[in-house]
């Protein structure tokens, strides 16, 4: 039944495109991140779902979309330029099948972040593509938040949907996926649309607010609660009444120790003290052997290139006895273990070019959603309350990617590509508009302009 549940709803989907191609755009969206042909066990397993949805979307808009408004931003030619690095550095790999193969999702996910803002030519339209993410990770993360509460969660153990550990299947992932959105699920309730705020929106975005919390306690996954604790640090800045909001964390954060597992709790101490946890020495392990394979090879190996790393990882244990403390040390031999860091994932895959490229996309991302916000924020029109607290979502949800790619290896996670994304198409729609917000405000030259137009009128 929920095979074809499925796969009625995604036809029904593909049967409305027709009439609205934007409406393929957005079920890519959701076929992308909820991934059903992973879910279903029967006709929607066979089919190429995504690359059918992948290729409408472009058709779509190709043939069938207004063109008005679309704007190529520099970003997006960054991104471009980041495609074909990839593809360079996939034809020269140290691993060629396995960077072939990470490859045929990378250069999908890399060109419908390029494509995206192409097709957001409206404040309709960036909201629907805003929707469709939040809602479609919150399928995943409602349903770990009700197996967390259920007493289900534990490190490696919650399952969502799909026994996968794959996207945002795997646990730091969407540990780090749901704090992100958190920003984004405040601004729908706020500003929303197609959803007009009132009791029942805040209402469930308070629950899937608390949902996107419970996910690091059920993964257990340590990148949660860092990007928690950011993401609480950087939503005070704009806060009126922080001292009160403060105290009010404080109050339930005290509230909540007694009832979080012993697991969670011994899991969350080893951000203090890595050296008593394998995994933490292993990161660190390979993190310096990246740093010296890329002193040999500047330009990267390659995706998957960490298939080559050999290591030594030293783990300390401290058993106290009485007054005694005795000391353990042991040294472990591993080999082809994960970056676990978009930082090093992009410096060892990529080399030393693909790294300041991906942090020139991420950091002018962060720049350009700021000015947007400092524009916009001092606005007082009707339509003039949405554009700087959807530039500080997005704004927001970035740095709290940003912070958890130190310890996941998710440079090229989709779902974070398609945010940028929706960055370039903020950015392109408000640039477009910009000028009816110089003129409200009167720029030098504008104020100017007008004076000399007064006087001539007067003489």
């Amino acid at each position: 039944m929920l095979d074809l549940c499925l796969t009625a709803f995604l036809a029904f989907y593909l049967a409305l495109g027709c009439r609205r191609p934007f409406l393929w755009v957005l079920a890519y969206l959701y076929v992308d991140i909820v991934a059903p042909q992973l879910i279903s066990w029967g006709i929607l397993s066979h089919i190429p779902t995504s690359l059918i949805f992948f290729v409408a979307a472009f058709i779509g808009w190709l043939f069938l979309d207004d063109k008005h408004g679309s704007r190529f931003t520099l970003r997006q030619g960054l991104l471009l330029l980041l495609l074909l690095y990839c593809a360079y550095t996939t034809l020269t790999a140290d691993f060629p099948e396995a960077a072939a193969e990470k490859w045929s999702w990378v250069w999908k996910a890399l060109v419908f972040a390029i494509f995206l803002p192409l097709t957001l030519r409206t404040r309709l339209r960036m909201e629907a593509v805003v929707l469709v993410m939040v809602l479609s990770a919150s399928a995943i993360i409602i349903d770990g938040a009700v197996k967390t509460l259920a007493g289900g969660g534990g490190y490696g153990t919650l399952r969502f949907f799909v026994d996968n550990n794959t996207g945002l299947y795997e646990g730091s992932i969407i540990s780090c996926v749901a704090i992100a959105i958190i920003p984004l699920i405040l601004w729908l309730a706020r500003h929303g649309t197609i959803f007009p705020p009132d009791w029942r929106v805040w209402t469930f975005a308070g629950a899937l607010i608390f949902a996107c919390a419970l996910i690091p306690i059920g993964t257990q996954a340590r990148t949660g609660l860092v990007c928690l604790v950011v993401l609480a640090a950087l939503m005070l800045r704009t806060a009126r009444r922080r001292l009160l909001i403060i105290s009010l964390m404080g109050v339930a954060t005290l509230m909540a120790i007694p009832f979080l597992p012993e697991s969670y709790t011994a899991r969350m101490s080893t951000i203090e003290n890595n050296k008593s946890d394998q995994s933490a020495s292993t990161r660190l392990a390979v993190w310096k052997w990246t740093l010296g394979y890329v002193r040999e090879h500047p330009f990267g190996g390659g995706f998957d290139v960490y298939l080559a790393n050999d290591l030594k990882i030293e783990t300390v244990q401290a058993e106290t006895s009485g007054s005694t403390t005795i000391v353990n040390k042991q040294v472990i031999q591993d080999g082809s273990r994960a970056f676990h860091s978009s930082y090093f994932e992009m410096l060892g895959e990529q080399g030393i070019p693909g790294l300041l490229l991906w942090l020139t996309i991420q950091v002018s991302g962060l720049i350009q959603m700021e000015v947007l916000r400092r524009r916009w924020r001092k606005c007082t029109g009707a339509d003039e309350q949405w554009q700087a607290p959807l530039a500080a979502a997005l704004q927001l949800a970035q740095v709290v990617y940003l912070v958890g790619s130190v310890f996941v290896g998710i440079a090229f996670q989709p779902f974070i590509l398609m945010l940028i994304g929706v960055q370039c198409g903020v950015w392109s729609y408000l640039r477009r508009t910009e000028p009816k917000l110089a003129d409200r405000f009167g720029k030098p030259g504008a104020r100017q302009g007008r004076a000399v137009s007064a006087v001539a009128a007067v003489g």
